[in-house]
């Protein structure tokens, strides 16, 4: 696995720890990809056949297995955005289920970034999708 397709694992690993692909959380895993180095570039057919192989690695192994694959192969700072990206995902559908808090809390595990900073990008996740305005 390379870093391309490691950090794209990760968001994947994210999107289905639910055992549900949910339709938005998808798609703002490939908005979030189509905006980055190298994924603006590549096109409809490597895109496909990259998430036909990450896929059939989720469906034999799990999103663990799938997040112990990937997490290694990233840098500190890749990791980091990785984890700040699957964060962003699980609360793309209004919910945190305790799958999803698990997922992210074996990310935490998996990689260098320090749980305080962990902890800290969970939080502005928190306020970033706090219905504030609801009455």
């Amino acid at each position: 696995m390379n870093p391309s397709e490691a950090f794209a694992a990760i968001g994947l690993a994210a999107v289905a720890c639910d055992g549900a692909l949910d339709g938005d959380e998808a798609a703002m895993l490939r908005q979030l990809l189509e905006v980055r180095s190298p994924y603006a570039n590549l096109g409809e057919a490597v895109m496909g056949a990259m998430f036909d192989g990450l896929l059939g690695r989720l469906s034999s192994g799990g999103w663990e297995q799938l997040l112990m694959e990937a997490a290694p192969v990233l840098s500190a700072p890749q990791q980091e955005t990785a984890y700040a990206m699957a964060a962003l995902l699980v609360h793309t559908n209004r919910s945190f289920k305790p799958v999803e808090q698990a997922m992210l809390q074996r990310l935490g595990e998996l990689i260098s970034v320090p749980a305080e900073r962990c902890s800290q990008i969970l939080d502005v996740m928190a306020v970033l999708h706090r219905d504030s305005l609801k009455s």
